[in-house]
Parts: structure tokens; sequence; C-alpha cells
């Protein structure tokens, strides 16, 4: 980027992260879709006299571990 004008390498980066942030918020957007379902499946599975208890341990350990790797 030696040769690029320090004009166009501004906007290079403003619309860079103008995308980013767009995706950002899309995945959470998804995030919030996938959370709801999963919470859907509990309730059902507990009214059908399932716990979903063990499920529940194994989702917490794979939150810490995606708590680590941000």
């Amino acid at each position: 980027m030696a040769d690029v004008s320090k004009e166009e390498q501004v906007g290079f980066h403003k619309g860079a992260l103008a995308t980013l942030l767009k995706e950002r918020q899309e995945l959470a957007r998804m995030l919030t879709i996938v959370d709801q379902l999963i919470q859907a499946h509990a309730k059902a599975l507990e009214q059908l006299g399932v716990k979903p208890a063990e499920e529940k341990k194994e989702e917490k350990k794979r939150d810490s571990f995606d708590q680590l790797l941000k």
C-alpha cells in the first residue's frame, strides 16, 4: 500500500470497518435466534419429562471455553 494515497488508504480502512461492523451485527442477530431455538427445544424436552441438565453442564463448559477464546 506504499504507492496508494493516504486518502485511498483511509477510505479503504473505513469501508472495511463499516463492513465488519455490519457482519458483527448480523452474527449477534444469528446468535440470538440460535439461543431462542435452544431454549425452545430445552423447554420441549422438559415437557416430555427429559431433564436437559447434563446438556446444560456441557453447554456451560463450552461457553466457558468460548469466553477464554475472546
